[in-house]
C-alpha cells in the first residue's frame, strides 16, 4: 500500500512466532499437532512471584512508574549483577523494558546511523537483524562452524570487524544452537576486541541459568573488565523464571546510553507494567533455588532429543552446552523426496513437509541465518518430545 512506510520492506515477520501461531491454528481446525517452535519455558511462574505480583495489585501499585523501571526493581538488578556475574552497576545504569526485546530495539535506536554495522553471529536469533534493519544498520553476518557446535571464532570477529563496525552481538548460551561460550572462547573474542576501541559490546544473556554439565556461564564485561565502559549487558526474567508474558527485560550499561535509551522509551511504551516489575523485584531477590531442579529437568530433555535425533540416518544434533535448544543439520537428507511427495529443497521445505505429513512444528535453519538445519525447542513435556521424535523419525525414514 503506497501509504506505508519504507522501513517495512527492511524487516519480516518474526518466523518463530509465525510457525507457534501456524501450529495453534491447526489444533484449533482439529490437527494433531505437536509444536516444538516456542522458545518458552512450560513451567508455570513460582507462587512467590504470583503472590507479589498480587500484593502490588492490593497495594495500588498500579500507576505509570519511571519510564525505564522503578527504583526497586534497579536496584535488584544491580543486585543481581553484583550477585551473579560480579559486575558493578549503580540505578542509573539500568534499563528495564518491556521485555528484552524492546531493550535491543532501544540500544540500537539510540545508537546506530545509516551505514554503521553490527557483527552478528549466526545461527542468530531471528530478530537480531531485522531491529538492526529498523534502526538503519547493516547487520554482518559471521557463520558459525558446525565442528565447534555453531559457535564462532576470535578470528572470524577480527575479519569481520571494519571502520564501520558500532556494535558486536554476542549470545550465549545461544538461540538457537544452544551452544555456550567458555571462558577461554570468550576472553578469545573480548582480546579481539580490546583492539578495536570503537567497537561497542552487546551481549544477549538471557538464558544464563539453563546450563548443563557443568557448564559455567560468564559475561563479556566479567572476562574482560576493561571493556565495561563499552559493554551493554541484557537479561531478563522471561526464561529462568518463566515469566515470558509477564514481558520484563533489563540492562546494565554506561549512564549516557542508558540515558539515550530512556529518551526513547519515553516516547514509545514508556514504563513496563507496574505489577510485572514488582513480581521482577521478588524473581530477582527472592529465593532461587528452583533454579537448578528445573536446569536439570531441561537437561535431561535435551539428552532425550539429542539421543533420538541422532540416531535418525541424515541427521546430526550437537549437543548444545544451554539453553532449551538443539539445532540439527539435515544436510544428509537434501535431495530427498518425502511419502506425501514433498521434495526437500532446503530445511524451510523440511519443516513444511514435517508439519503438513507428520503433525511436527519446528523452525527451519534459515530463519537463523545459517542451513540446512531447523530448530527445536524442548521446552515441552518429555511425552510430547517423545512422540515428537518418534513422528520425525518416521517421517525422516520414509524419504527417498
Amino acid at each position: 500500500m503506497a501509504f506505508l512506510s519504507d522501513t517495512l520492506a527492511r524487516v519480516k515477520p518474526s518466523p518463530t512466532v509465525a510457525v507457534t501461531q501456524l501450529a495453534a491454528e491447526l489444533k484449533a481446525q482439529g490437527r494433531d499437532v505437536i509444536g516444538l517452535g516456542a522458545g518458552e519455558p512450560d513451567f508455570d511462574t513460582p507462587d512467590n512471584i504470583k503472590a507479589a505480583a498480587i500484593a502490588a495489585i492490593h497495594a495500588g501499585k498500579t500507576k505509570y512508574t519511571a519510564p525505564d523501571g522503578i527504583i526497586e526493581l534497579k536496584q535488584a538488578i544491580c543486585d543481581k549483577f553484583a550477585r551473579e556475574n560480579g559486575l558493578s552497576y549503580a540505578p542509573a545504569q539500568i534499563s528495564v523494558s518491556t521485555g528484552g526485546k524492546q531493550v535491543l530495539y532501544n540500544a540500537f535506536m539510540a545508537t546506530l546511523n545509516p551505514g554503521d554495522e553490527v557483527v552478528i553471529p549466526a545461527p542468530y536469533w531471528v530478530s537480531y537483524p531485522d531491529i538492526v534493519k529498523l534502526g538503519q544498520g547493516t547487520p554482518v553476518i559471521i557463520d558459525g562452524q558446525p565442528k565447534l557446535g555453531y559457535k564462532i571464532t576470535a578470528d572470524q570477529v577480527a575479519a569481520a570487524i571494519t571502520p564501520k563496525t558500532k556494535w558486536f552481538l554476542f549470545n550465549s548460551p545461544s538461540n538457537p544452537t544452544g551452544a555456550g561460550y567458555s571462558r577461554a572462547e570468550l576472553k578469545a573474542i573480548t582480546d579481539v576486541l580490546m583492539k578495536h576501541p570503537h567497537v561497542w559490546v552487546m551481549t544477549d544473556d538471557m538464558y544464563e541459568h539453563l546450563a548443563y554439565d557443568g557448564f559455567e556461564f560468564c559475561t563479556p564485561a566479567q572476562v574482560e573488565p576493561a571493556l565495561y565502559d563499552r559493554t551493554l549487558t541484557v537479561n531478563g526474567v522471561s526464561k529462568a523464571y518463566a515469566m515470558t508474558g509477564w514481558r520484563i527485560g533489563y540492562a546494565g550499561g554506561p549512564v549516557d546510553l542508558i540515558t539515550a535509551m530512556r529518551k526513547i522509551q519515553s516516547q514509545s511504551t514508556t514504563n513496563p507494567c507496574s505489577i510485572s516489575q514488582w513480581a521482577a523485584v521478588e524473581a530477582l531477590n527472592g529465593p532461587q533455588d528452583y533454579l537448578a531442579p528445573r536446569a536439570e529437568v531441561f537437561k535431561r530433555r535435551r539428552d532425550l532429543v539429542c539421543e533420538r535425533l541422532n540416531a535418525i540416518p541424515g541427521i546430526a544434533c550437537p549437543v548444545p552446552e544451554g539453553a532449551f535448544y538443539v539445532y540439527p543439520s539435515i544436510a544428509g537428507l537434501l535431495g530427498k523426496t518425502s511419502s506425501g511427495g514433498a521434495l526437500i529443497a532446503d530445511d524451510a521445505a523440511f519443516a513444511k513437509a514435517l508439519l503438513e505429513e507428520a503433525g511436527v512444528a519446528v523452525v527451519f535453519g534459515a530463519a537463523f541465518g545459517l542451513s540446512p538445519n531447523f530448530r527445536i525447542s524442548y521446552a515441552t513435556s518429555d511425552a510430547a518430545l517423545e512422540e515428537a521424535c518418534t513422528r520425525i523419525a518416521t517421517f525422516c525414514t520414509g524419504l527417498a
